[in-house]
């Protein structure tokens, strides 16, 4: 198919209306269609709705402000919203709290009580001390859609540098406070896309990366200076698809930079120097085109790499000398289980472990020597593990999909781990049970699943059931507690998560079969995550839900115009759908090496067979959507998600057709707690109605 197939061109231009106006009473605005021609390698591309990239221009802002009300005006039909908005609350709103950052014996973490809608920034001085806010961003905007995150701390604990955001914008302003008198310093960063703040060993200035269209850089800025005067450090010759970050060592005698080219971080350079010094950088890694990851142990270098090794190996070094030639291996890779990274605490190394998607925890000496292992509760994701090198203790974070998060404080010599905090999310998780399933992809790869669900469920194909995935990146989709997904189990439903080609779940290996040339796998994957669910009485096709964002919103927007005939409902979250142009906007340059680019020959022919925007037929009944973005998202340009509601909406087909579309939200997250509960009741909702959980009242 030419992009879109002349039938359904011509029924579009057919089918043009004014903006603003109703294609009838009874449907959504519609949008007008003005085809725009592209010759891409020989062939006509065809893109009738290229007037919706234009955030700004008065005639998408209507049309967006038609769609929000209608998709508002479908969703008060949806009876049971207050039970549903109850559930989500209940949960949602009990406390919070993030795996402690340490430095000098205090101990910062964001921290949210029942009653406050955005996470604090705390201090407590020990594990068992009192807590000290440091920053609260309740008070600094009326919507509370303004949220802090803290970026850095200095090694004697005394200053930290933290972000301020508004609503999901990835961008931040950095701040800095003087921790002990718990005043504002003057002289932090504008709002910028920053990849790693570091506070200078002297306290005088910070090292930062941040994006820029050209390239993206490293600089130093003095604390009190002028931002446009900083001393650029490294990077005047990076492209626009490499990521510079700067980071210290414990002991503040050694500044590294780590450089990666795409989001996914599958070529990694490492560069050090003296943090001293004004001189050049010595090169740790420069051409082994793998995936690196940088720890500091005291003044040693860990390394954990996938090169000539798919699941992930350690090797330890001097900065001193940090070529290649002088790495010493010290974590073999084993063959059963991936190295999902490695903290350095109380002078031994913790190695996280992923073995048949569920975390484990291992020790060793930094010569290797194995030291044992840290019990965890059961099947699930151990996450954030933290602490000082000269410290006794690590912490980190255990959850599951029925198993709200608690953070464990471990004695790294003894590993005896005792709950530290414990989220007091009223959830039993008693009364469902974590099922891992194996089922064939297409190609006759094997593929595991999480299912979630009241235990003794009778098999019998009626229930309801939401799944969702990834497949991308490199990113490990793991057993992991969700409002959402307690809130849906609560309501009757049933969660899936298949574990498909494209993450990291079972190494580099598994990535790479995902990515670029391979990406349909990913997309069958699910496809056959699809059928299992089915044909193991689980649900019909009209009681099957799929939910995806960002690169899960490609999928779940290339499954549905693939296997339309699969699915009762699709919730689209901040997609890539015209994979065609996607790398022409914001910092998509960055998913290149993932995805490939059109500008490309070869690349095009793959990415025009999946793209979902060019995809769409005429004359096929899809299931019912629900497609959600917003103004405030700087990452995926919520243009994939305006075009291709208007385009699905152009066939008035018999499944409703919605655009979820707030100008605040973005893809960062951010949001209050209360519009985090109202989005998700707004979801849940669409879902009761379309899998028959709800009937709606009368217009």
């Amino acid at each position: 198919m030419k992009a879109l197939a002349a039938p359904l061109a011509t029924l579009l231009l057919a089918a043009s209306f004014a903006p603003g106006t109703r294609a009838d009473v009874t449907g959504p605005p519609a949008a007008r269609v003005a085809v725009v021609r592209d010759t891409l390698h020989g062939v006509v591309i065809e893109d009738p709705y290229r007037w919706l990239e234009d955030k700004g221009a008065p005639e998408t802002r209507a049309w967006v402000s038609d769609e929000m009300a209608w998709t508002q005006r479908e969703l008060k039909l949806v009876p049971g919203r207050d039970e549903v908005v109850a559930k989500l609350a209940a949960i949602a709103k009990a406390d919070t709290r993030t795996v402690p950052r340490v430095r000098a014996g205090r101990l910062f973490y964001l921290e949210r009580k029942a009653g406050q809608q955005q996470p604090v920034l705390v201090m407590r001085e020990g594990p068992n001390g009192a807590e000290t806010v440091l920053v609260d961003p309740n008070p600094m905007s009326e919507d509370h859609l303004t949220s802090v995150a803290l970026l850095d701390v200095s090694l004697d604990g005394k200053l930290i540098a933290y972000g301020v955001r508004q609503g999901g914008e990835d961008e931040t302003d950095v701040r800095l406070l003087d921790v002990d008198a718990r005043r504002e310093v003057p002289g932090g960063l504008p709002k910028a896309r920053h990849f790693g703040v570091v506070i200078d060993p002297r306290k005088a200035g910070l090292w930062y990366g941040r994006w820029e269209p050209q390239g993206s850089r490293v600089w130093y800025h003095r604390i009190g200076d002028d931002p446009a005067s900083d001393k650029l450090v490294f990077g005047g010759d990076l492209g626009p698809t490499e990521i510079p970050s700067p980071q210290l060592s414990f002991d503040g005698r050694w500044l590294a930079l780590g450089i990666s080219v795409g989001a996914s971080g599958d070529n990694t350079r490492f560069l050090v120097r003296p943090s001293d010094s004004d001189g050049p950088f010595a090169s740790i890694t420069d051409t082994l085109h793998a995936r690196v990851q940088l720890q500091w142990a005291g003044d040693r270098m860990v390394l954990h790499t996938n090169w000539n090794a798919p699941n992930g190996r350690l090797f330890v070094a001097d900065p001193r000398t940090p070529g290649l030639a002088y790495w010493k291996p010290i974590v073999p890779e084993r063959s059963n289980a991936v190295i999902e990274g490695v903290a350095a605490v109380g002078g031994k190394l913790v190695v996280q472990y992923l073995h048949d998607v569920s975390s484990e925890l291992e020790t060793y000496g930094l010569d290797g020597t194995p030291l044992g292992a840290i019990a965890l509760p059961g099947i699930g994701a151990a996450t954030g593990v933290a602490g000082e090198w000269s410290g006794p203790d690590a912490y980190y974070s255990f959850s599951s999909f029925n198993w709200p998060a608690t953070i464990y404080r471990c004695d790294v010599g003894t590993r005896k781990a005792e709950a530290w905090w414990h989220s007091p999310a009223p959830f039993d998780p008693a009364r469902y049970e974590v099922k891992q399933v194996w089922f064939t992809s297409r190609d006759g790869t094997k593929v595991p699943m999480f299912v979630v669900a009241a235990k003794n469920l009778p098999l019998d194909g009626r229930h309801p059931v939401l799944m969702t995935g990834y497949g991308g990146f490199n990113v490990s989709e793991t057993p992991a507690f969700s409002t959402r997904t307690a809130a849906w189990l609560e309501l009757g439903g049933v969660f899936a998560l298949p574990n498909l080609r494209g993450g990291s779940e079972f190494g580099e290996t598994w990535h790479r079969a995902g990515m670029l040339a391979n990406k349909q796998h990913v997309f069958d994957d699910f496809i056959g995550a699809a059928q299992w669910l089915e044909s193991n009485g689980y649900c019909a096709a009209s009681k099957l839900a799929i939910i995806g964002g960002s690169n899960g919103g490609l999928l779940v927007g290339a499954a549905m115009t693939q296997r339309p005939d699969l699915f009762g409902a699709v919730v689209c979250q901040v997609p890539l759908l015209d994979m065609l142009r996607y790398q022409r906007f914001s910092i998509a340059r960055f998913w290149v090496p993932e995805y490939g680019s059109a500008e490309d020959p070869a690349q095009f022919q793959w990415l025009r067979a999946y793209s979902p925007y060019q995809n769409v037929k005429a004359g096929v009944t899809y299931p019912s959507v629900m497609f959600v973005s917003g103004d405030s998202d700087t990452r995926v340009d919520p243009l994939h998600a305006r075009k291709m509601a208007a385009l699905m909406q152009s066939l008035h087909g018999p499944n409703p057709v919605l655009l979820h579309y707030d100008v605040s939200s973005g893809h960062s997250g951010g949001q209050s707690v209360d519009k985090s509960v109202e989005d998700d009741a707004d979801v849940l909702q669409f879902l009761r109605w379309r899998l028959g959980m709800a009937t709606p009242r009368s217009n």
